[in-house]
């Protein structure tokens, strides 16, 4: 079976252990990208994965601590 590219953003959750109303914030304020095809909203894994990275032994719910990983133009 094939890894998925990009999960919702429940998926997410469940992958990570964060809270969705977490994620959902960290994406309303810019600082995780998101791709969003109608009402559905991705995160690519590899964006996950490097934002996790980035934000190692952050409170997530601090956004003043956040490191936010910009979107590619």
């Amino acid at each position: 079976m094939t890894e998925k590219i990009a999960l919702t953003v429940e998926e997410a959750a469940d992958f990570t252990g964060i809270g969705r109303n977490t994620l959902r914030q960290l994406i309303r304020c810019d600082m995780m990208p998101t791709l969003k095809i109608g009402r559905k909203v991705l995160i690519r894994t590899e964006d996950l994965d490097r934002f996790l990275e980035l934000n190692r032994g952050i409170n997530l719910r601090n956004q003043a601590e956040v490191h936010p990983l910009r979107q590619l133009n």
